[in-house]
């Protein structure tokens, strides 16, 4: 049987009906069973289930349906017309109130974490809303981003994007985090100069920050060009560095290991547009929490993710 599309998640919660009944839930048997019955308005996807009071919930059989009506004008409305998304030996159901239904990434979790081998998994999930995804395959999008500070802000600030993204397809983060102590390591010396205290990394030598102008000593600066920049304009002069910048750091990645997932990283010489190009996806620094979303819906338009969503959501 071939379904909508791979990550299809029905756009709206309150198109999906849950209804229990007394035929088997192979096509055939529930297309006899519900062509002719009145179903509501706005209701396209019936998530149908075996009717068996005596057993357990969980173990119910489940079968996901797509339905056609007479008309959606009226308040309810002869079904004229049924497809099978998915039957119940493909499908599971899984109890799991932290899931909010509404949002792809989060029907995609879960999918992954209880139900890994269904083609089709739904989910009575937060204020006992049910949903469900056909087919997940999130795209994977790399997020590179330098530590300290934990958590790493950039992959905490699109997890948390995804938490609340209803519009965007199901997403899959895949973090890329350089340490800082590490990288400064990769060229030994007696004093480090950071950024800031928010990026202190425990280099095992003596340690300065850059926001805090110390006296001038003979260090070695972690840092990218802006922080170049503003120490050579209050020194006066230049010294060592080590390059600490993210979109920096990703593009020696994506050389040397020819990764050619689409990539979400950040640079302080952005400040208020979003770069794109060649799967490279790049928020300013301090970018909003609306600026990282910005930047994982272009990541996902990005080509070569196409591919792995081309039905996107079902925004119908």
């Amino acid at each position: 049987m071939t379904g909508p599309g791979v990550n299809f998640v029905p756009a709206r919660y309150r198109s999906i009906s849950v209804a229990s009944v007394p035929v088997p839930l192979d096509e055939a048997s529930l297309r006899a069973y519900f062509l002719g019955r009145p179903a509501y308005r706005r209701t396209r996807y019936i998530v149908v289930r075996a009717a068996a009071p005596d057993r357990p919930e969980g173990t119910r059989a489940t079968a996901v349906i797509e339905v056609a009506k007479r008309s959606e004008v009226p308040l309810f409305s002869e079904i004229t017309g049924l497809t099978q998304i998915a039957g119940p030996e493909q499908t599971a159901f899984v109890d799991d109130p932290e899931v909010d239904t509404g949002v792809p990434s989060s029907l995609a979790r879960a999918a992954a974490s209880h139900a890994p081998q269904a083609r089709c998994v739904v989910v009575r999930g937060r204020y006992g809303h049910v949903g469900f995804i056909a087919d997940p395959v999130p795209i994977r999008v790399r997020v590179v981003e330098v530590v300290p500070p934990h958590p790493a802000k950039l992959l905490d600030q699109a997890s948390r994007v995804l938490d609340l993204a209803e519009d965007l397809p199901p997403i899959e983060l895949i973090p890329e985090l350089t340490d800082l102590g590490v990288l400064a390591g990769s060229r030994p010396a007696g004093h480090y100069l950071f950024p800031c205290r928010a990026g202190t990394a425990s280099a095992g030598e003596a340690v300065s920050y850059l926001d805090e102008l110390p006296p001038r000593a003979d260090w070695t600066l972690v840092g990218c060009a802006r922080s170049r920049a503003i120490h050579d304009w209050f020194y006066r002069d230049e010294a060592p560095v080590v390059d600490m910048c993210p979109r920096n750091l990703a593009r020696r990645d994506r050389a040397r290991t020819g990764e050619p997932a689409v990539t979400l990283t950040k640079c302080c010489l952005l400040e208020d547009e979003i770069s794109v190009a060649d799967g490279l996806v790049v928020v300013p620094w301090g970018a909003s929490l609306a600026q990282v979303r910005q930047g994982l819906a272009r990541a996902v338009a990005e080509p070569g993710t196409a591919a792995a969503c081309p039905a996107g959501l079902a925004l119908r």
